[in-house]
C-alpha cells in the first residue's frame, strides 16, 4: 500500500515563504520520480514541479520557476516543495505524486495540503 502524506501548509503574507513536505511508504522510494501539483477553488489541476529518481534533475512550471525549489531526501522517503517569493495566485491545494522513472505520468497522490496567500 502506497502512501503519501503531505504537511506543511498554511497561511502566509504575499512574499512570504513555506516548505511543503511529502513522507511516502509502501514502496522503494529512490526508484520513483516525484512530482508536486496544485489546484485552485474552479480551476484545473496544474503541474508545478517534477524531480527525478535521483534528485539531479528537476523541473517547473514557468508560473514558479525560480521561486519554488523541489528537492528529495531519499534516506527519509521525503520530497520537499521550498516556495518563496509567494503570491495570491499560489493559493491552492497543492498534491504529491509519485510515478515510474522514465515517464511522466503518476500512479499515487497524496490528499493535498492547503496554502493560502494572503495579499
Amino acid at each position: 500500500q502506497v502512501q503519501l502524506v503531505e504537511s506543511g501548509g498554511g497561511l502566509v503574507q504575499a512574499g512570504g515563504s513555506l516548505r511543503l513536505s511529502c513522507a511516502a511508504s509502501g514502496r522503494t522510494f529512490s526508484l520513483y520520480a516525484m512530482g508536486w501539483f496544485r489546484q485552485a477553488p474552479g480551476k484545473e489541476r496544474e503541474f508545478v514541479a517534477r524531480i527525478n529518481r535521483s534528485g539531479a534533475i528537476t523541473y517547473y512550471a514557468d508560473s514558479v520557476k525560480g521561486r519554488f525549489t523541489i528537492s528529495r531526501d531519499n534516506a527519509k522517503n521525503t520530497v520537499y516543495l521550498q516556495m518563496n517569493s509567494l503570491k495570491s495566485e499560489d493559493t491552492a491545494v497543492y498534491y504529491c505524486a509519485t510515478g515510474p522513472a522514465g515517464g511522466y505520468e503518476y500512479d499515487y497522490w497524496g490528499r493535498g495540503t492547503q496554502v493560502t496567500v494572503s495579499s
